[in-house]
């Protein structure tokens, strides 16, 4: 039986068990559980969910895009964001690396949930920030953010919440359930 373990990786964390000499955290502080492994990855500059597991057919569908796995983020963005900027989202934009599959994506409440992030995200009075949901079913290198800025709305905070039906419910920063 597969073992699956979830985690609510910290900002500053590298989504990797080594350093390679870089002097950051990794998923070694937070998981002593030889054998498993992320299925896909989140950058050190975001939170949220991450999957590990020892089942590589399991990894393989989640982070290959052609499987199409549903992964789900809430993102804190510099300006109101708008329906037009929500409804190019959810057409797809147009990348340096190409154009994007079609996301879902929709205005939010910041979630009274949510722990704060160390060190906070810049604040400017003259400028708002607004919240969305955003759920993709492709993994390119740092998409949200370079989607996001595409539409004229940069990511300032980036929290993954769900990957297939997993969800981060109630796992604070650095904790891990076991799911199987």
């Amino acid at each position: 039986m597969a073992r699956i373990v979830l985690l609510n990786k910290p900002y500053d964390v590298l989504c990797q068990f080594t350093d390679e000499g870089t002097g950051h955290r990794t998923l070694a502080e937070f998981i002593n559980q030889p054998g498993i492994y992320p299925a896909g990855r989140l950058d050190r500059d975001s939170e949220g969910l991450v999957v590990l597991t020892d089942d590589g057919g399991l990894i393989a569908r989640i982070s290959q895009p052609r499987h199409k796995w549903p992964k789900t983020y809430l993102v804190q963005v510099e300006g109101e964001i708008g329906e037009e900027a929500l409804a190019a989202l959810r057409t797809g934009v147009t990348l340096k690396d190409g154009p994007t599959l079609p996301a879902e994506a929709r205005s939010v409440a910041e979630p009274d949930w949510l722990w704060p992030r160390t060190p906070p995200v810049r604040f400017r009075k003259s400028v708002p920030t607004s919240w969305a949901e955003i759920v993709l079913r492709e993994g390119r290198n740092r998409q949200v953010r370079r989607m996001t800025a595409a539409v004229g709305f940069p990511t300032l905070r980036l929290i993954r919440i769900a990957v297939g039906d997993w969800r981060l419910d109630g796992l604070e920063p650095g904790q891990t359930r076991v799911i199987a």
